[in-house]
């Protein structure tokens, strides 16, 4: 029994021997290649094994069985270099991330107001198109700062009748409103006032002042917790009958 069982391992190491020196002659003409030394690796292991196991024939079944072993660990080497690589990846896109939000928190930090003033004509509620872009620009700055909301508040010169004037002047907060959520920044963020022309300080006459007085406000505030202003309807009245202007 051992002389037949060492005679099995003797045939068995022969075979090993003259198949592992396949591989490596193979890799030497191919050049290196991870994937074909540890089939290789698995293919000499296997026939080792098998030759102590049950010979020449247990030697290929191991070499068999190795040379899988040595593909399906290449494999998987494979996959964890891949992953590996993904979250590398995706640890330097969530730096970058955390990188533009301190950016943007100092921006804010270090300016008194951010906000924008938006003229009207006289009894006009349309938005000229000079200041379409920037009101775009500033909803869509909003929505990137979690906590911040815009106010919007509206005025009017203190020409005609004081109801109109507070209803012109939330019509105009309206159509601003209406623009800064086209920019992105959510309805829930945006507090909306009429001051018609309650906070004009214009000269009876004086044109230029009511110009300024014709305008709305905007401007980003942040930790703010009043509920935003309701919606109220829009008095009657017009220029022609002596409306606001």
């Amino acid at each position: 029994m051992i002389t037949r069982n060492s005679t099995h391992l003797g045939l068995g190491l022969a075979a090993a021997a003259c198949l592992g020196g396949a591989p490596a002659w193979a890799g030497a003409s191919a050049g290196p290649d991870s994937n074909a030394r540890a089939e290789d690796i698995g293919i000499v292991t296997g026939l080792a094994v098998g030759a102590a196991a049950g010979g020449p024939i247990g030697a290929m079944i191991g070499a068999a069985a190795g040379g899988l072993m040595g593909d399906r660990y290449h494999r998987s080497e494979a996959e964890r270099t891949r992953l590996a690589a993904n979250l590398t990846e995706l640890n330097g896109s969530l730096a970058q991330s955390r990188t533009y939000g301190a950016q943007l928190e100092h921006t804010l930090s270090a300016v008194d107001a951010v906000g924008m003033d938006v003229s009207f004509r006289t009894d006009d509620t349309s938005i000229k198109a000079e200041d379409m872009g920037p009101l775009l620009k500033l909803g869509a700055l909003a929505a990137t700062v979690p906590d911040a909301k815009l106010r919007v508040a509206g005025f009017a010169d203190p020409r005609g009748d004081a109801a109109y004037n507070e209803a012109l002047s939330q019509r105009r907060a309206e159509a601003v409103a209406a623009a800064l959520l086209a920019g992105g920044v959510a309805r829930e963020r945006l507090i909306i006032e009429a001051h018609g022309a309650s906070e004009s300080s214009s000269a009876a006459g004086d044109l230029d002042a009511y110009a300024l007085d014709r305008r709305v406000t905007v401007r980003l505030e942040r930790g703010v917790t009043v509920a935003p202003a309701s919606v109220t309807a829009a008095g009657s009245g017009a220029e022609a009958s002596g409306g606001s202007q």
